[in-house]
């Protein structure tokens, strides 16, 4: 995933990442092995992560790399290793991710404004309104409508917004590419450089390069 020339990022969807920087934020992982359905997946996956960090997880189809992120976001059990969140002032890692999978999560008969202000109340720490986070994402005119309505890549949009309507400091993104053309491309890299320079922390599965030059690769698999 590359930028094109220009800048990646307006001040307007900058300004919508709250600053974390004050919050001390490391993120590991050690000796991780994962199962499923009896198969080996993966096995001795460590690494760590911290403030104004980005990591690229890439690897094959079937590598384990969305087995991995469910294991951050406690949706999947690792049969060994350890997964440990420090500083934060003890926030439990389910409380300070934010995960955007490799399906977008929406309920299709909500409007845009309406999924946004959803996943606004249940994650809490209010930042940008969904007015607000929809202009980032260059769709300011299709918050009445419901997503059921939008096409593959305006969905992938609205879901990369819930990322700026709820501040939290450490972002789980599953191919957030996805759908996405050069220009929405380009605005997610403005997004995701906004989030690290305001502190936070970034863990992307990913195809392609991030398009951010500072991260970081851990590649699973041969």
């Amino acid at each position: 995933m590359r930028a094109p020339r220009g800048p990646a990022c307006s001040r307007k969807s900058a300004g919508f990442v709250t600053q974390i920087s004050h919050q001390t934020l490391t993120l590991s992982a050690e000796g991780l092995v994962c199962r499923r359905g009896g198969r080996l997946i993966f096995e001795g996956v460590g690494f760590r992560l911290g403030n104004g960090e980005a990591l690229a997880l890439t690897g094959r189809n079937g590598a384990g790399k969305s087995s991995l992120i469910a294991m951050l976001c406690g949706r999947l059990r690792p049969e060994a290793g350890t997964i440990r969140l420090e500083g934060l002032d003890e926030t439990p890692l389910t409380e300070a991710a934010h995960l955007v999978g490799h399906r977008d999560g929406l309920k299709s008969a909500l409007t845009a404004k309406e999924n946004l202000r959803f996943a606004q109340d249940l994650l809490g720490g209010a930042a940008a309104t969904p007015e607000q986070a929809l202009e980032a994402v260059g769709l300011p005119h299709v918050g009445a409508l419901p997503v059921g309505y939008l096409s593959a890549g305006q969905r992938r949009r609205v879901a990369l917004a819930r990322l700026l309507v709820a501040a939290r400091p450490l972002w789980l993104l599953d191919e957030p590419a996805a759908a996405l053309d050069v220009n929405a491309q380009a605005m997610l890299i403005g997004l995701m450089q906004a989030h690290l320079a305001a502190g936070g922390a970034i863990l992307a599965a990913t195809h392609g390069p991030l398009g951010i030059d500072a991260a970081r690769e851990l590649r699973i698999g041969p």
